[in-house]
C-alpha cells in the first residue's frame, strides 16, 4: 500500500507502508521449494516404476532378463610347428574350448569343425616364438582365433577362445 501526499511545492512524497498479512519471500521459499521438490519426486519415481506401476515387457526384454546359458565345446588338441628364422623348430601344442550360447550352436560347430581346425592351423603355423612371449601376445592369440572361428562358423557366434592347454617347446 503507498500513502502519497502533497505538499506546498507541487511534489509528491511517497512513502511505502508494507503490507499485513501478506506472505514474506522467506516463508515462501521455506513452503513451494519443499512441496516442488516433492512433487518432482513423486513424478520420477511414478515415471520410473518405481511406485508399482504395470510395466510392459516386450519379449526382448523377458529375453534379456532370462538367464543364459553358457555351453563350452573342445576342439581336438593341435600340433603346429612355429615359423622360424634359424634351425631349430619350435612347435606349440594347443587344446581350446569355444565358449557358445546355446546347445543348438554346438551342431553346427560340429558340422563346421574341419574348417575351423583348418583355419586355427594355417594361421598358428605363421606363428613365431615372439608372437607367444607374454600375456599381450596371448591375448592377441586369443583375439585372432576368435575373429577365425567367427568367421569360419557364421552366423553362430562364438563368445570367447578359452585356452586348456599351451605348451611351446
Amino acid at each position: 500500500m503507498v500513502d502519497s501526499t502533497v505538499e506546498d511545492g507541487g511534489d509528491v512524497e511517497v512513502q511505502a507502508v508494507p503490507r499485513k498479512g501478506g506472505m514474506s519471500g522467506k516463508k515462501l521459499v521455506l513452503i513451494v521449494l519443499p512441496l516442488l521438490l516433492l512433487v518432482g519426486a513423486g513424478a520420477g519415481l511414478f515415471f520410473s516404476g518405481a511406485l508399482g506401476g504395470e510395466k510392459d515387457e516386450s519379449h526382448e526384454e523377458v529375453l534379456a532378463k532370462a538367464p543364459k546359458s553358457t555351453v563350452y565345446y573342445e576342439l581336438p588338441e593341435m600340433l603346429v610347428n612355429l615359423s622360424s628364422s634359424g634351425r631349430k623348430t619350435s612347435f606349440l601344442k594347443l587344446t581350446v574350448s569355444l565358449e557358445l550360447s546355446s546347445e543348438l550352436a554346438v551342431a553346427e560347430i560340429e558340422k563346421v569343425q574341419p574348417r575351423v581346425v583348418d583355419a586355427f592351423q594355417v594361421y598358428l603355423r605363421e606363428l613365431r616364438l615372439e608372437d607367444l612371449s607374454g600375456s599381450a601376445g596371448l591375448q592377441r592369440l586369443r583375439e585372432e582365433l576368435l575373429v577365425r572361428v567367427n568367421a569360419a562358423v557364421a552366423p553362430v557366434e562364438v563368445h570367447d577362445v578359452l585356452f586348456k592347454e599351451m605348451l611351446v617347446q
